[in-house]
């Protein structure tokens, strides 16, 4: 039995409840095979209820973006006019750099419905069901020394969080070096992967995840208190293809600022944007843990902190753990 087949059967019988028999008659399966194929349509965004003795209904189904209402929606010359749409894929970074090694230009984006294996910092897994956030990856090729290249991840950063206050009124920061958050708990985040060669880069692959329409129940648990989505936080659907033109636009805007005027604009935005500057921290480095008050950006992206002593240190990787005392 295929989820597809099941899926049919749900959606013939117009929102009436299924008993777990009838299905089990009609496809000539057990009981377990159906709660299985349940809880893959789940994930894949189906909502789908269950009660005892009455068996299973169809409630809800997953928004479908498609290029058709996205295209028209955008503002940009170059960002998202190459656009790949999947349902499903591993990664969109890995979709994005595939296509990068056979010349794909500048703008290039890739989004997926649901990622299997997103990834995130630090080698973290990015929970990304189906229909419910905006999972895409976008290809740059800046002429850029290899070693400013964080510098575009703080852009990143400042894109998304401008593109997401102009969709919902939301008060977004960002936690070094960008992490979106709304009230302390993550709604986005950015992963930049690069490739070089004879010391040159050759492109960037900006990953990008925002949780839009995720319910609480759409997390698993180790993930409920220290992630949000906007629908969580506002009580609203957000329009995905809306937020993604959004998030183009402010992206080609800054890196047009970025490539006319270099890094000091950027690194002005990102600090009006931060919640991580001028507050005690503790940042936990591979090196081991750094208390101090992290006061600016360097063009290297690092964060230049204030240490106890009075001395100050420049931070490159770091997890910005709890607030330290005063």
């Amino acid at each position: 039995m295929s989820r597809q087949t099941l899926l049919s059967l749900l959606e013939a019988e117009s929102g009436a409840y299924v008993s777990g028999e009838e299905i089990s008659r009609k496809l000539n399966v057990s009981r377990t095979a159906i709660w299985k194929q349940i809880r893959k349509l789940e994930a894949e965004g189906y909502e789908i209820e269950a009660v005892p003795r009455l068996g299973y209904r169809l409630i809800g189904k997953p928004s479908r973006l498609s290029l058709h209402e996205l295209l028209p929606k955008l503002a940009t010359r170059e960002f998202g006019r190459n656009v790949k749409l999947f349902e499903e894929v591993g990664s969109t970074n890995d979709e994005v750099r595939k296509l990068a090694e056979d010349g794909a230009p500048q703008g290039t984006l890739v989004i997926a419905e649901r990622q299997t294996r997103g990834r995130g910092r630090m080698g973290r897994s990015w929970h990304s069901p189906a229909g419910k956030g905006v999972w895409m990856s976008l290809l740059l090729r800046p002429q850029l020394p290899l070693p400013l290249t964080p510098q575009l991840t703080l852009l990143a950063a400042v894109a998304l969080s401008r593109a997401i206050a102009r969709v919902v009124p939301l008060p977004i920061g960002i936690k070094w070096p960008n992490d979106l958050l709304v009230n302390g708990r993550k709604i986005s985040g950015i992963l930049l992967e690069s490739a070089a060669e004879d010391e040159r880069l050759k492109y960037v692959v900006v990953g990008m995840g925002i949780s839009a329409n995720l319910d609480e129940e759409d997390y698993p648990e180790e993930l409920r208190e220290k992630a949000v989505s906007l629908k969580m936080a506002t009580g609203l659907t957000v329009d995905r293809a809306e937020l993604i033109a959004a998030v183009l636009d402010e992206f080609e805007r800054l890196y047009a600022l970025f490539e006319e005027r270099g890094f000091a604009p950027i690194r002005a935005l990102w600090e009006a944007h931060s919640i991580t500057l001028h507050r005690p921290a503790v940042l936990h480095t591979p090196q081991g843990p750094v208390e101090g008050v992290p006061e600016s950006l360097e063009d290297s992206g690092g964060l230049r902190v204030r240490l106890p002593d009075g001395s100050e240190r420049t931070v490159y990787s770091a997890e910005v753990g709890e607030t330290a005392n005063p």
